[in-house]
């Protein structure tokens, strides 16, 4: 080969590798950062919801900036199977931690988690305030900070600096998870001058709308609950002034949400709409579209495919959802998705009561798969059993609401196999359809959108013999282990990873 025509090959190569490690280290520069900001026990009662008792000025700020969602979902209203979503992109019941990581359930072994997957795509990864899924060593983050619950929401500006650091650390794009403890009971008025300015019960007009039932004390709980998200909107400030601060803010895509409704009677535990919808705002400083009213229903299943569509990381395909980033481009895009869906067992032995819904565009369907029992939820709520349910509805505000909420705690507390409501003209779910001739169509369709769903994603519990197996697991349990005592017993495993994945 002539020795010119040599060199120019060889001069060639070296110009398209240089090239391309050139691309590498663009495309390292140019993809977007990741923070991803969770609340706790909170629906969407912010500004710019509508919920006018409040002051979020903060997250209303990020709503004006880029997209809010009306319908966004969680597929368990329950703090652990809902995050353990976000981790792995699957439902609860296809990822094993279906209940509280603190009363030992865990995920199935080999889950591939959110770190790992963007670790791989060249991000590093952070992780401040509870993780609160089992086992932890399977969601191996670079960073963490701050691991405990604090739910009396002490030093919440540490969160803050805790985030500047590892921005500021980082030279790869960076994914971080902030997860605040408010709304989580027990509601503070105020902790450490925030929020700055906290409401009375006596500045309400009502307690929580789907409460259905009023007195003083629930607007003194509702209160509190407002405080604690306006206390919410403060910390999420510190944290947007710091992120600004580190100079990245340009390149960094936003998220908050929710991670399940709040803890009063028919919502957090419950398939209701006040348990499953929550507060989902995007900010991408890049897009064009800002102040965006998106009307798509979303579900927190499309997260894990949508942070990988940031990374520019290869799809999985065996995860249920979808990116949502194309839905950033404006309220005139649609994802084409008809249901959502959701699970939920109960979070411990104790409240094991287990429950599937599906919902569309406007009607909703539960399947009480142990109808006939009583709902224990609502005995823990009306009793106040422990702090976390100390606003729980009591019978005397019960008796003394409207019939029709009446009617809706008699239901919530003994369900039939199916509810179905019209949330068109019942948002708060107060009048069961399903015995209604001229609802038999949509209820039809809607169990046959359910059964499907339960089909594809391999639900245990519709195996008749893996539900019968499970219920005497809880009931053993119970037997053996009174007052949630197995939760302190190191030795103790759930037995059902075992044969919920078996053929």
């Amino acid at each position: 080969m002539n020795t010119s025509v040599m060199t120019i090959l060889i001069l060639s190569f070296f110009s398209l590798f240089i090239s391309g490690c050139k691309s590498a280290e663009e495309i390292n520069r140019q993809r977007p950062n990741i923070l991803l900001i969770v609340s706790e026990d909170n629906g969407p009662d912010l500004g710019c919801y509508g919920v006018k008792e409040v002051s979020t000025p903060n997250l209303d700020g990020l709503a004006k900036e880029g997209v809010l969602f009306e319908r966004a979902f969680v597929p368990y209203s329950v703090c652990s199977p809902s995050r353990a979503v976000i981790f792995t992109g699957l439902y609860p019941h296809q990822n094993g931690q279906i209940g509280l990581a603190t009363h030992k359930f865990k995920m199935y072994d080999n889950i591939k988690t959110l770190p790992k997957y963007l670790n791989e795509a060249g991000y590093s990864t952070g992780i401040i305030g509870k993780l609160h899924v089992n086992p932890e060593k399977e969601i191996p983050f670079d960073f963490s900070a701050i691991p405990g619950s604090n739910f009396g929401k002490k030093d919440l500006k540490e969160y803050a600096e805790e985030a500047y650091d590892f921005i500021v650390g980082s030279d790869n794009p960076f994914f971080l998870m902030v997860n605040y403890p408010d709304a989580h009971f027990p509601l503070q008025k105020q902790v450490e001058g925030m929020p700055k300015d906290p409401l009375d019960g006596s500045d309400l007009n009502a307690s929580l709308p789907f409460i259905g039932a009023d007195s003083e004390r629930l607007r003194e709980y509702t209160a509190n609950y407002y405080n604690s998200i306006n206390r919410l909107d403060e910390s999420v400030g510190m944290l947007l002034q710091k992120l600004k601060a580190s100079g990245k803010a340009e390149n960094t895509i936003i998220i908050y949400l929710g991670d399940h409704g709040a803890q009063f009677s028919r919502g957090k535990c419950s398939n209701y709409e006040a348990g499953l919808r929550v507060p989902l705002i995007i900010k991408d400083p890049n897009l064009e579209a800002k102040n965006v009213r998106q009307m798509e229903l979303v579900n927190t299943i499309d997260l894990l495919p949508t942070f990988l569509d940031i990374a520019e990381a290869d799809f999985p395909k065996n995860l249920p959802g979808m990116s949502i980033l194309p839905l950033l481009k404006g309220a005139h895009v649609k994802n084409n998705r008809k249901y959502i869906f959701a699970g939920g067992n109960g979070s411990t032995s104790l409240l094991y009561y287990p429950r599937r819904s599906v919902r569309d565009d406007r009607f909703k369907l539960i399947l009480n798969m142990l109808h006939g029992k009583e709902n224990p939820h609502y005995a823990f709520y009306e009793t106040h059993i422990n702090g976390h349910f100390d606003a729980g509805t009591e019978v005397a505000e019960i008796k003394s609401a409207s019939p029709e909420v009446i009617n809706a705690y008699r239901t919530w507390r003994n369900p039939p196999k199916y509810e179905l409501y019209d949330l068109q003209s019942d948002p708060y779910e107060f009048y069961n359809l399903a015995g209604d001739s001229e609802f038999q169509d949509i209820l039809y369709r809607m169990k046959s959108a359910l059964e499907t769903w339960q089909q594809e994603t391999k639900d245990p519990l519709a195996d008749p013999l893996k539900f019968k197996r499970f219920n005497k697991e809880i009931d053993s349990i119970n037997k053996h282990f009174p007052n949630h005592s197995y939760s302190r017993n190191k030795n103790f495993k759930w037995r059902y990873p075992g044969y919920f994945n078996s053929n």
